[in-house]
């Protein structure tokens, strides 16, 4: 009978969660530190051309946009200085995204453990964050990327937001479902064919979703080399959250497995005396 099944003390979910929330934490800083380093630069040069625009504006078209902004925030709730966006709103975002990825992620691994074929405890939560950062981030990513200040239309904002959510939500529910379909399809077919079995049904999901969901262009005006570089930091920073994220899971998981597979033996030895 396997580790997972015999010994639920050490590997219960609960000590997952531990390990997950603490992995998700340190990659929320590193998150933080790619953003701040790759990213922010280009956010001030995005603000800096919303404003000059902003400047060039008429009186009646600035009172007009200040009476959308007032009927979209009718609370008058005080707006944050550019420096705390920059520095601790862009912390506190980073740390809660990566603490919930990585309880999320550490539960999906306490989930699939031992179920998927023989892959390891390491192997099978390496497998967990690709699959979390190709469904939840990369694919999303590809449809609807990230852009800066002064780029999309408030009136839009809505919309955007909810083809984005469906696509994410499609994403992970197929995702699920060809790791799913790929661990049956072992038993009639050897494991890379079914792996690229399910793989190629998860590419087919998706592909079709994302071409029945609306395109977004409100690019307008916007400097090309700005907006190209700011998408690049932005897919640089998911990329290092999702790195730190399945490195330091896959390490704290294995060890997590390695005791409890001593403490087995350990069980066992005295058992035999």
């Amino acid at each position: 009978m396997g580790i997972a099944s015999r010994d639920r003390s050490v590997l219960s979910p609960a000590a997952f969660l531990i390990r997950g929330l603490a992995v998700g934490l340190v990659a929320g800083v590193v998150a933080f530190l790619v953003a701040f380093a790759f990213g922010e630069p280009y956010v001030d040069d995005a603000i800096a051309l919303e404003e000059a625009a902003a400047a060039q504006m008429t009186p009646e078209e600035v009172a007009a946009e200040q009476a959308a902004a007032a009927a979209e925030d009718p609370s008058g709730m005080v707006e944050i200085s550019r420096e705390n966006q920059r520095s601790w709103g862009l912390l506190t975002g980073t740390l809660a995204i990566g603490t919930a990825l990585g309880g999320l992620a550490s539960l999906a691994a306490a989930a699939v453990l031992g179920r998927l074929g023989n892959l390891s405890a390491r192997g099978s939560t390496a497998l967990v964050a690709l699959v979390g950062s190709v469904s939840v981030t990369l694919v999303p990513f590809a449809k609807y990327p990230a852009t800066p200040p002064a780029v999309g239309s408030g009136e839009t904002i809505g919309g955007r937001t909810a083809s984005y959510f469906a696509l994410l939500l499609v994403s992970v529910l197929a995702a699920v479902a060809a790791v799913v379909v790929a661990n049956r399809l072992r038993g009639r077919m050897d494991g890379w064919t079914a792996a690229f079995v399910a793989a190629g049904g998860y590419l087919a999901v998706v592909s079709v979703t994302a071409a029945l969901l609306p395109s977004v262009n409100e690019v307008g005006s916007f400097p090309a080399d700005t907006l190209w570089y700011f998408r690049r930091s932005s897919l640089l920073t998911l990329a290092a959250l999702w790195v730190t994220l399945g490195v330091g899971l896959t390490l704290l998981v294995g060890r997590l497995h390695d005791r409890a597979a001593a403490e087995l033996a350990r069980r066992e030895l005295a058992a035999s005396l």
